[in-house]
């Protein structure tokens, strides 16, 4: 976890259903009260990826060079896996919550990403919640995108380092 980067360029190859299957398996095993797996992904690969940047300039209103550069933000990566919140009806587990679950299984699915020598960022955008966007990813009503883990194979990342978090500014105690 401490090595961890995002990785906002990758290259072109990704990993296979075959391959992603374990991983997901294993950042399903995040805590979730009830056992609901409020939550899902979708694999956008190939052309799925072209009618996805559409959908962004349809959320966005975007024209001409803006709007071209918009739709060509989902071809960064080979694989976009959308983070779905897909609530389930629970009197014990409050949405927040369940939405909780569908965050730490998206983090924990890049910490495994990454482990395999994957290139992973999570992206979000202000069209994740977009009408258009919704409709394109073929939601139900009570649906909605937390964003896109971008995946692809790594590629040589310029140096740099993380500032370091001082834990003990974080940390209190009653």
């Amino acid at each position: 976890m401490r090595r961890r980067r995002s990785q906002p360029s990758v290259s072109d190859a990704a990993p296979t259903k075959r391959e992603l299957v374990p991983l997901i398996e294993a950042a399903a095993s995040v805590a979730d009260h009830g056992s609901l797996r409020p939550w899902r992904l979708i694999a956008l690969r190939g052309d799925a990826r072209s009618r996805f940047g559409s959908a962004i300039v349809e959320a966005t209103g975007l024209e001409g060079g803006a709007a071209e550069k918009m739709a060509a933000k989902p071809l960064r990566a080979p694989l976009l896996l959308a983070i779905v919140v897909s609530p389930k009806p629970s009197h014990k587990v409050p949405l927040w919550e369940q939405e909780a679950v569908a965050s730490g299984v998206a983090h924990a699915l890049s910490l495994v990403l990454d482990e395999a020598g994957w290139g992973v960022m999570w992206r979000t955008g202000h069209y994740t919640r977009s009408g258009a966007v919704h409709r394109m990813h073929e939601l139900k009503p009570d649906e909605y995108l937390l964003g896109w883990l971008y995946v692809g194979g790594t590629k040589k990342q310029k140096g740099g380092r993380r500032k370091p978090v001082k834990a003990k500014d974080l940390l209190s105690s009653l």
